[in-house]
C-alpha cells in the first residue's frame, strides 16, 4: 500500500499542476483514477515564452495532448509516463505535428513491445492569432467543439492508428478554421461516455453534449467539474471502473486579459 501510494504521489507530479495562461484561451483539465495509479494522461505543451510546462509544439501554437494507455493500474501508469517524457521531447524539438507522433509512435513502439499495451491519443495544437486548430488523431475517440451562436457540436475526426500497434504507422494532421469566440472544444477519455450506471448501462455522449451546450457561458474550469461530477453521480456510489480524464478548452476574447502571454 505505501508502494502504490508512493507511485501515486509521483505519478500526480507528472500531470499538470495548473492550467496555463494564454491569450485567447481558458483552459481547464481533470483526471481520476480508478486505483492508485492509472494510464490517463493529459498536458500542456506551450510554445516559447507561455506560462507552463515548456515545449514548442506547432509553429508557435498551444499544444494539448490527452491519451489513454489500454489497461490501469501501475503498468499503464509506466507506459503513460514514457510516452509524457517522449512526447515532450520530440515536441521541443519542433515540426509538424503529424510527425511529432509519428516519432513519439516508433520509441513508444519499442517501450511496449513485450507488454503487448497500446495508447490512443488526440494531439491538438491551437493557433489563436490565425484561428486554426490542427490535430492528430492516434486511435483515440474524436474531439468536439461546439459552436453557440451555430449551437451545433463537431467532431474532430480523423484516421490514425493508437500508438503502439505499428511503430512504422504514418499519422496525418487534419485542420479546421475559422474559430469564433465563446466556441468550446472537450477533449476526453472513454472513462466518461462508457462509465457505467448502477444498472449496468452506458452514460454515452449525449449527457457530455447537453453539458457543453448548458455550460459554454460558463469557465472551463467549471465545464470541466460539471462534467466530472455528472459522471461520479452517474456511476455507482463512489466508485468508477475505468480512469477519466477531460479537458476544455475555451476561445475567448484575444485581448480580454493583457496579463495573458502567448
Amino acid at each position: 500500500r505505501r508502494t502504490l501510494a508512493l507511485a501515486r504521489e509521483v505519478q500526480q507530479t507528472l500531470l499538470p499542476q495548473q492550467n496555463p495562461t494564454v491569450a485567447g484561451l481558458d483552459i481547464a483539465g481533470k483526471s481520476i483514477y480508478c486505483d492508485e495509479t492509472g494510464g490517463d494522461y493529459w498536458d500542456y505543451l506551450l510554445p516559447e515564452g507561455g506560462e507552463g510546462p515548456g515545449g514548442s509544439a506547432a509553429d508557435g501554437a498551444v499544444g494539448i495532448a490527452v491519451g489513454d494507455v489500454s489497461g490501469h493500474g501501475l503498468p499503464a501508469a509506466l507506459l503513460m509516463a514514457s510516452v509524457r517524457a517522449g512526447l515532450r521531447q520530440r515536441a521541443a524539438l519542433g515540426g509538424d505535428i503529424a510527425t511529432i507522433v509519428a516519432d513519439v509512435n516508433r520509441q513508444f513502439s519499442r517501450d511496449a513491445e513485450a507488454s503487448g499495451n497500446f495508447m490512443t491519443l488526440f494531439y491538438l495544437a491551437i493557433d489563436r492569432p490565425a484561428g486554426r486548430l490542427e490535430w492528430v488523431r492516434a486511435g483515440h475517440d474524436p474531439a468536439l467543439i461546439y459552436d453557440p451562436q451555430a449551437d451545433g457540436i463537431e467532431e474532430l475526426k480523423g484516421a490514425g492508428t493508437a500508438l503502439g500497434v505499428n511503430a512504422e504507422g504514418g499519422y496525418r494532421a487534419f485542420t479546421r478554421e475559422r474559430l469564433t469566440d465563446g466556441q468550446v472544444i472537450l477533449m476526453g477519455t472513454d472513462g466518461i461516455w462508457e462509465a457505467r450506471t448502477p444498472e449496468g448501462e452506458m452514460l454515452g455522449k449525449e449527457p457530455v453534449r447537453r453539458i457543453l451546450r448548458e455550460r459554454a457561458h460558463t469557465s472551463a474550469a467549471e465545464i470541466v467539474d460539471a462534467l466530472t461530477e455528472c459522471v461520479q453521480g452517474a456511476v455507482s456510489p463512489g466508485r468508477i471502473e475505468d480512469d477519466l480524464t477531460v479537458v476544455v478548452v475555451k476561445l475567448i476574447d484575444y485581448d480580454s486579459d493583457p496579463s495573458a502571454q502567448l
